[in-house]
């Protein structure tokens, strides 16, 4: 089980390098709650409705983490 985690961490320290330009522990993070949101969201829209109902200041949270990785992303995008 520990080698996929860590291949698993390779593969999400690599997405993030190509989705946003660079990588750090930070930005894995931010890009697997976003992953997992969205995955949420797109299978179980009734789950994270009643998530965000649950919990209003972490759908903020969440928010502001999209729009910083949507930001970042369009920014590397402009560099290419």
């Amino acid at each position: 089980m520990q080698k996929l985690q860590q291949q698993l961490d390779g593969l999400v320290e690599k997405y993030t390098e190509l989705l946003l330009g660079e990588t750090n522990e930070e930005l894995k993070e931010q890009v697997k709650m976003w992953i997992i949101y969205n995955h949420i969201a797109k299978s179980m829209p009734p789950l994270a409705k009643h998530w965000n109902g649950t919990y209003p200041d972490a759908k903020q949270d969440i928010k502001e983490v999209i729009q910083n990785i949507k930001k970042m992303n369009e920014a590397n995008r402009a560099q290419k």
